[in-house]
């Protein structure tokens, strides 16, 4: 198989195929997904730093020609710092439906009759929900580009890449459905919207593919931006 097929094949298995196990998932019993969700988190915690620090960053110290050991570790650090900078935007992790309410109890508390509070709760919930689309296309094209640098450095960093992003992104998926159910969207709609959003996991990986097979100086700093977001998305996010 190419190595361009690996990366289509576990892009898809990062993208898509974690969104359809987490709307199969969401069908379970809500006692059932109770209990099962937060052993979910911890497995996707373990198989997140277990990659960062057992796989992709060794890696990354070990390429070929690299003079500056300290230029990987300052990438860990100012990818770390960059990811924040995108959770502030609301890019990367999501506004959760309790926040959302917050935000029309304040409506009402601020002297809004109820019909406009209504009404203004039901639209900042869609947009809401638009702006959750829109920041899982970027997160995963982000993932996409993660996943292909590992494919370029070894097949085998690459599966354990890909593996760890689909591990994170089921239980997230199980969120952004929760959330854009709660902002008014069918079970139909959100599961295609979600899965067109996933897809921007295999453009990106085509993408990185084509761009980084010509710039493999760049490879050992995007293992480590790998690294630092499946270290920042384990501590800050799931933990």
């Amino acid at each position: 198989m190419s190595l361009l097929a690996w990366i289509v094949l576990f892009t898809l298995l990062g993208g898509v195929l974690s969104v359809l196990a987490a709307s199969v998932f969401l069908l379970l019993p809500v006692s059932l997904r109770t209990r099962v969700l937060p052993a979910m988190v911890s497995f996707a915690i373990g198989a997140l730093l277990g990659a960062a620090f057992l796989a992709v960053l060794p890696h990354a110290l070990a390429a070929p020609g690299l003079r500056d050991m300290h230029a990987i570790t300052s990438t860990v650090l100012l990818g770390l710092l960059g990811f924040f900078v995108l959770e502030k935007l609301v890019l990367w992790r999501h506004c959760h439906a309790h926040e959302c309410e917050a935000h029309g109890s304040a409506s009402v508390a601020g002297g809004r009759t109820p019909g406009a509070t209504e009404a203004h709760a039901h639209g900042h919930a869609t947009a809401s929900g638009y702006l959750i689309l829109f920041g899982d296309g970027v997160h995963n094209f982000v993932d996409g580009v993660l996943i292909a640098a590992a494919f370029l450095t070894d097949v085998h960093l690459g599966v354990v890449t890909a593996l760890a992003v689909a591990a994170h992104e089921i239980p997230q998926e199980v969120g952004d459905f929760a959330i854009l159910l709660h902002s008014g969207f069918s079970r139909g709609k959100a599961l295609l919207y979600n899965v067109l959003a996933s897809l921007t996991t295999v453009v990106g990986g085509v993408l990185a593919y084509f761009s980084l097979g010509v710039a493999q100086a760049a490879l050992p700093y995007v293992l480590a931006v790998a690294a630092s977001s499946f270290i920042y998305i384990a501590v800050a996010d799931l933990i």
